[in-house]
């Protein structure tokens, strides 16, 4: 959390995340043209920002772009505002919620697991783990191109479009999100309205990449392929935090948050 501390002292640095706030996933060169500094400058306090994981790098193609990552805060924010005054810690209170209510086309969340990458791997997979910490279990054989049925508490969510798009064991995991059946939303009591809207929508996606680092995993999941104007985005940044912290919970302690 120093990392963190020190990198949010800087204002040049909380203008770099109040950038990426604004518009995530933009190129250095974006970033340079929205602020008044050199381009040295900006590329070392992105290294900075990504030192301290408030940052992401994703690649497209061979463009590199930046997402400002909320894990950090959240994790400073769970710790630390319920222990001392909340009218001392507001502005970090805020940035917490700017996070996680920003507006985006794709989400992008990294967090360092102290774990393997083959147990990370089965925790992502195996109904075993996936239904601890997430309450859903895949039914699949995890070849590329293969179908996914999903089952969320009972519900079983099936579809010809729920597939496998990536899997390289250990490494790398991507699919197809699931279908808004009805009887989904009267589950987790979603609105018909709201339900219909997302299962007219083109299918999102989620990809999970695995990269060691010493004796820690680092874990970035991206979701994106969201519809122009969807409700979606919002509620997946509302979950993933949430479902990460449990995962990272269950694999370093043996425990979910609410076990």
């Amino acid at each position: 959390m120093d990392d963190v501390f020190k990198a949010l002292a800087d204002p040049s640095r909380r203008a770099l995340l109040d950038s990426l706030n604004a518009r995530n996933g933009q190129t250095l060169r974006e970033l340079c043209a929205g602020l008044d500094m050199a381009r040295q400058s900006v590329s070392k306090h992105l290294a900075v920002l990504e030192e301290a994981n408030l940052v992401t790098i994703v690649w497209r193609g061979r463009e590199k772009q930046h997402f400002l990552n909320a894990e950090p805060i959240n994790a400073i924010a769970d710790r630390w505002i319920d222990r001392y005054h909340r009218g001392r810690v507001h502005a970090l209170a805020d940035l917490k919620t700017a996070l996680e209510h920003q507006d985006m086309d794709e989400f992008v969340y990294t967090t360092y697991i102290r774990t393997t990458p083959q147990k990370l791997w089965q925790a992502i997979t195996d109904p075993a783990f996936t239904s601890r910490y997430w309450q859903v279990t895949f039914d699949t054989d995890w070849q590329v191109g293969s179908t996914m049925t999903w089952e969320r508490l009972g519900v079983v969510m099936a579809d010809p479009a729920q597939v496998v798009l990536e899997a390289d064991p250990y490494r790398r995991l991507a699919y197809t999100f699931h279908t808004f059946t009805p009887e989904f939303a009267k589950s987790v009591d979603m609105d018909e309205e709201l339900r219909q809207q997302l299962a007219a929508e083109q299918r999102s996606k989620v990809s999970f990449d695995l990269e060691p680092v010493g004796d820690l995993v680092k874990l970035t999941v991206v979701h994106d392929g969201f519809a122009p104007g969807s409700a979606l985005p919002g509620m997946v940044s509302q979950g993933w935090p949430h479902l990460l912290s449990d995962l990272k919970t269950l694999l370093e302690t043996g425990r979910t948050m609410a076990e």
